[in-house]
């Protein structure tokens, strides 16, 4: 798995991504117009869901500077710390196919998730 990393805040792994996220991802950022060697994927988590919490995704230009960023098979991934206390160790997927085909967080620091599989606890 081709990746680098940059974790200014040194706390924890960032997350991995997989061939088939990445070149899904990419090929959105090529849609919209973004440069992919500045923009990237925003993975975060905020407050929400029945579990409690629940995963972001978003395209953005550039990160912030205390972002933990990753590069994997082209994809630069940006994520803020405090979504990285959750999410450290994750791995984003990309599952296709006629039912719920979309990007799926495959994380080991969750405890539970609730039935539709948008939130979760850790």
């Amino acid at each position: 798995m081709s990746s680098t990393a940059e974790d200014p805040g040194g706390s924890g792994n960032p997350v991995q991504v997989t061939e088939q996220a990445a070149e899904e991802a990419l090929s959105l950022l090529d849609e919209q117009g973004m440069d992919t060697d500045v923009s990237g994927l925003r993975l975060y988590v905020q407050q929400g869901g029945c579990a409690g919490l629940s995963y972001g995704m978003r395209f953005e230009h550039e990160p912030e500077g205390d972002d933990a960023i990753t590069e994997h098979h082209g994809l630069r991934v940006f994520v803020d710390p405090s979504s990285l206390n959750y999410i450290e160790d994750s791995v984003l997927d990309y599952e296709g196919g006629l039912q719920g085909a979309g990007f799926h967080v495959e994380n080991p620091n969750v405890v539970s998730e609730c039935g539709c599989g948008e939130s979760f606890r850790t």
